[in-house]
């Protein structure tokens, strides 16, 4: 606002200047107005922050993360197999309620509205038919007499099956066509919160749950959360190092995607193998219809051989018949000639008429072989696709069997992951006891340094703000002053030219009162500038106080600096000291010979010595030490070196 202020008044005086009207118009109103769109936007954007449903939406993911957090470690130090007793697990069961609940449109009924998200969860077998084997046996339970117990019953099948990740997605991926009627806006199950919730659902499917569904139990009121649990395993897990929770991130992150990737793996395989199958049966039925329709056409074809062996039989005999009658017309051809020819006229009409149904049988008899010949090579194309998909099935059942063998030793391997993974588990939680203490005081030292490096920062963002309203004062200065040398000349050459040519006086009085308008206009912005001088004296003032106080906070931050640096060798040493201590074995007198300073060999004058610190064995010269150790209440006797190096810490623990 401080760089568009100057410019949008120079530009409003050079307009003046051009059109000779009043000048008078400055940015005072623009930064009024600038000041009341901050203050509304800043209104709005608490108005969105105190959004009720947000801070739902964000608290029940955040208790998610807790929970499935805590069901999956607490499944990997109880063992894989968890069941209905596993408090972890009933606050599971408990939140995923809730999640389901938010946002739900209520059911008006007679006594009190209803809300109950058993009609959302029977909507999962519409989209995928595997779930259809859940719901009816759900609905099949005799004892579930509300939906909030079929509803609770569904869940804990589907996570026994390693299922509910899907279901749940497949809900979230197609809210806006299925869960749009059941929920208001702003619900979890609409936003994106919901599919962070899907998320975090994949990493149960690591864990195996045998629950026995007592179906009384079902129907009663929603139980309570004990949010002591979470909060305190949260504390201890932000004490704990970051290395090794990374070292344990990564195994877990590794073996959930081996599990991941052999499940997904054997639901690729098994639906391979469903294709398969549905294939098989189709060319099958393919197979039995053509074979049907052959046994059709060969009856058909010996349907057609029978007439035409008919029809044949029936043209000899007439020609016998028209035989005789020739023979018995030729005797008495005297007596009947006209008998005759009237019998010829006949014999050759019905010979015709003979001729035609011959053809016409010849060239149904020819059609019907044509179709025979074209349905026996159709049965054997198909007969040859049946052998290749008999051999495709072979081929698919041989590499089924492979990958089976391979998914078993994958088990396996998995299996010998997860004995590591708890034995690094309990080598963890051994080591974190230890490293509590110092891992306090090093977060300690660190909330110090980064609460002074945020007030360092905030204090340098003032200066930067006050150096830059500062270039803005100078350039508004620099180009009014500008503006009132160029007034100044004017007003003079105005003046001068009035005394000379005092007859154009009264030709010349309106540009005259226009000019003495622009003076007093310049006038008032010059009182205006002088109280901008004013405001960048104080404003100067104020950006060396603010210089002073940056000055004393770095000296402060120094102090703090060395402090810390001092602090973390500190810690670094006693590090070392009890890496040492514990890679320290006690040397027995058998296997030492020699002394390990001097190598001066054991006798009966020179007896052996044990430093206390380090364990070895050494002569009495070369351990003539006396040191105070924490193990010990009083000095104990050291070796030669170990003296040295606990002189050096304790030196440096007393600067």
């Amino acid at each position: 606002m401080a760089d568009e202020r100057p410019k949008q008044s120079h530009d409003e005086l050079n307009s003046s200047e051009s059109s000779n009207t009043n000048g008078n118009s400055l940015s005072e109103p623009v930064a009024v107005q600038s000041k009341t769109d901050i203050n509304s936007s800043a209104r709005s954007l608490r108005y969105q922050r105190r959004d009720p449903k947000t801070i739902e939406r964000c608290n029940l993911l955040n208790v998610s993360k807790l929970i499935i957090k805590e069901v999956i470690d607490s499944s990997l130090s109880h063992g894989r197999m968890l069941d209905d007793n596993h408090v972890p697990l009933q606050q599971f069961f408990i939140v995923l309620e809730h999640v389901l609940r938010h946002g739900l449109k209520p059911k008006k009924s007679l006594l009190r509205d209803r809300r109950d998200f058993w009609c959302v969860l029977e909507t999962v077998e519409k989209l995928i038919p595997e779930a259809s084997e859940i719901t009816t046996s759900v609905r099949e339970m005799p004892n579930l007499k509300t939906p909030l117990g079929k509803a609770r019953a569904w869940l804990r099948l589907s996570l026994m099956q390693k299922s509910l990740a899907d279901y749940l997605k497949e809900l979230c991926e197609r809210r806006d066509q299925v869960l749009s009627e059941f929920y208001e806006p702003g619900a979890m199950m609409l936003e994106d919160e919901g599919m962070v919730f899907t998320g975090l659902l994949v990493g149960l499917n690591v864990i195996d749950c045998n629950m026995c569904i007592k179906e009384e139990d079902l129907d009663q009121p929603m139980g309570v959360i004990d949010f002591s649990l979470y909060l305190n395993n949260r504390i201890n897990d932000d004490l704990s190092p970051d290395s090794e929770s990374a070292e344990t991130k990564n195994k877990m992150a590794t073996i959930l995607d081996q599990k991941n990737y052999l499940e997904e793996l054997n639901r690729h395989l098994n639906a391979t193998v469903t294709n398969l199958q549905q294939k098989l049966e189709s060319v099958q039925t393919t197979n039995t219809l053509l074979k049907e329709d052959l046994a059709i056409a060969k009856n058909t074809a010996l349907d057609l051989q029978a007439e035409n062996d008919s029809l044949k039989m029936n043209q000899g005999c007439i020609v016998d018949d028209t035989k005789k009658q020739l023979e018995t017309a030729l005797k008495n051809e005297e007596a009947a000639k006209q008998d005759i020819e009237t019998e010829r006229e006949t014999y050759k009409t019905s010979r015709e008429g003979l001729d035609n149904m011959y053809t016409d049988l010849k060239k149904k008899l020819d059609e019907e072989t044509h179709v025979r010949l074209d349905v026996e090579k159709e049965l054997e194309l198909q007969i040859g696709m049946k052998q290749e998909m008999e051999m495709a099935l072979r081929i698919l059942e041989k590499d089924i069997h492979e990958k089976q063998d391979t998914m078993i030793s994958l088990r396996q391997q998995l299996e010998d992951i997860k004995g590591i993974n708890l034995e690094m588990y309990k080598k963890l939680q051994a080591c974190e006891g230890s490293l509590k203490h110092k891992s306090e005081l090093v977060n300690k030292l660190e909330e110090k340094t980064n609460q002074l490096v945020a007030t360092l920062k905030d204090m340098e963002k003032r200066l930067k703000q006050t150096e830059a309203d500062k270039e803005a004062a100078e350039e508004t200065a620099r180009k009014l002053g500008q503006i009132i040398v160029d007034k100044d000349a004017k007003r003079t050459a105005l003046e001068t030219d009035l005394k000379i040519e005092k007859e154009w006086r009264g030709t010349l009085q309106k540009s005259l009162e226009e000019e003495r308008e622009k003076v007093s206009a310049v006038q008032t912005d010059l009182q205006k500038y002088k109280h901008l001088e004013k405001d960048y004296a104080k404003l100067e003032h104020r950006h060396q106080e603010i210089q002073k106080t940056c000055e004393e906070q770095e000296r402060t931050l120094a102090e703090l600096g060395s402090h810390l640096s001092e602090s973390k060798l500190r810690v670094e040493d006693m590090r070392e000291a009890q890496q040492v201590n514990k890679e320290a074995q006690w040397q027995s007198d058998k296997d030492a010979t020699h002394c390990k300073g001097c190598t001066k060999e054991f006798s009966i004058s020179r007896r052996r010595h044990h430093c206390r610190n380090c364990g070895d064995i050494f002569c009495n010269e070369c351990s003539d030490n006396k040191m105070p150790l924490p193990s010990s209440a009083k000095p104990v006797r050291v070796c030669d070196n170990c003296h040295t190096v606990l002189l050096q810490r304790y030196s440096a623990t007393g600067n």
